[in-house]
């Protein structure tokens, strides 16, 4: 153990010690913080500038109770019932409280003509502009922007996610194998989340998390020490292999966002793009604290202590989780 500590605090990857902050952030999250929920709102317009509304699903406490919709202006909303006129239901809709209880919430808009639209709002995203029934195109492009913002999101408050891309740096460093590594990485999990989200493939998230927060312990273990072992020589095979059982958890991230049937592609496409956005400003935040504290050589000493805390945060969400799974 004690060669282990030593060998660890020689690490090239020291200079990533000013990853510390943002990493003990992330540590003092719960071992699921990354789980995300929907509310879901139907709005179906049953004359011209006449609609009725509901919500039709919710995972925690009833959504009338912690979110509010915001009617256009010129809309009248009498209980259940909203009365728009001619100009028809046109203008910005705002969800007040989505982001706090709920992470989202999915207005779906059918029209009296047989016409549906697909409204995603975030706490980024709050208000939308809604423009009837015949601007398909600007609707593709509110759900491209919605599902981007998600999957920065998703991965931002992913901490598990964003612990092993940490290993990742620590283990590899700011080294041209960086690239190929996170490349891998960004392959297979957006591979599994393709497959997953198109239902080709399936697996039960329990063991998926579990093998999630190994994944992490695996990692730290192996920048601890500089023995030449298969992580260290083939880095990016390994962030192939666990980045396939990531993919698997952002798609069960995904699953419970919900996706819109008639723009599933545009959704699916946008939310691995917000995921890699995440990722990539993850890495340059890294990179910049590497930089700045360049100057202060003394935080290397902090690499090995932080690279104990990721392990042990990990290892009992893995007795955790493994736990879930027995029980």
């Amino acid at each position: 153990m004690r060669g282990l500590i030593r060998g660890g605090a020689r690490g090239l990857t020291a200079t990533l010690a000013p990853c510390l902050l943002l990493a003990l952030g992330l540590l003092s999250g719960a071992a699921r913080a990354h789980e995300m929920s929907m509310a879901e709102m139907q709005v179906r317009e049953t004359a011209p500038g006449e609609f009725i509304w509901q919500w039709t699903a919710s995972e925690k406490r009833a959504a009338n109770e912690v979110l509010t919709p915001v009617w256009p202006d010129g809309c009248r909303a009498e209980g259940l019932n909203l009365h728009c006129g001619k100009d028809g239901l046109r203008g910005a809709f705002t969800m007040e409280g989505v982001g706090k209880q709920y992470s989202a919430a999915m207005v779906k808009v059918f029209w009296v003509d047989g016409q549906t639209r697909v409204y995603t709002l975030t706490a980024s995203q709050p208000t939308v502009q809604l423009f009837g029934s015949a601007d398909d195109r600007r609707g593709m492009g509110e759900i491209a922007y919605a599902y981007t913002v998600l999957g920065v999101e998703h991965i931002l408050s992913g901490i598990d996610h964003l612990m092993f891309v940490i290993g990742l740096l620590f283990l590899v460093g700011f080294r041209r194998q960086l690239f190929w590594t996170i490349t891998a990485f960004t392959a297979a999990h957006s591979l599994t989340l393709a497959s997953s989200a198109l239902g080709w493939l399936a697996l039960r998230p329990p063991p998926v998390e579990a093998t999630i927060a190994l994944s992490i312990v695996l990692v730290a273990g192996e920048a601890l020490h500089k023995r030449e072992t298969l992580a260290r020589r083939w880095p990016a095979m390994v962030a192939f292999l666990f980045g396939l059982v990531h993919g698997l958890g952002f798609a069960g991230a995904l699953r419970e966002i919900g996706l819109p049937q008639e723009h599933l592609l545009v959704a699916l496409l946008s939310f691995n793009v917000g995921v890699e956005t995440g990722q990539l400003l993850t890495v340059g935040a890294c990179w910049l604290l590497w930089r700045v504290a360049a100057r202060w050589p003394r935080l290397a000493k902090l690499r090995t202590a932080l690279l104990y805390a990721i392990g042990t945060a990990a290892a009992y969400w893995s007795w955790l989780r493994i736990a879930a799974i027995v029980a």
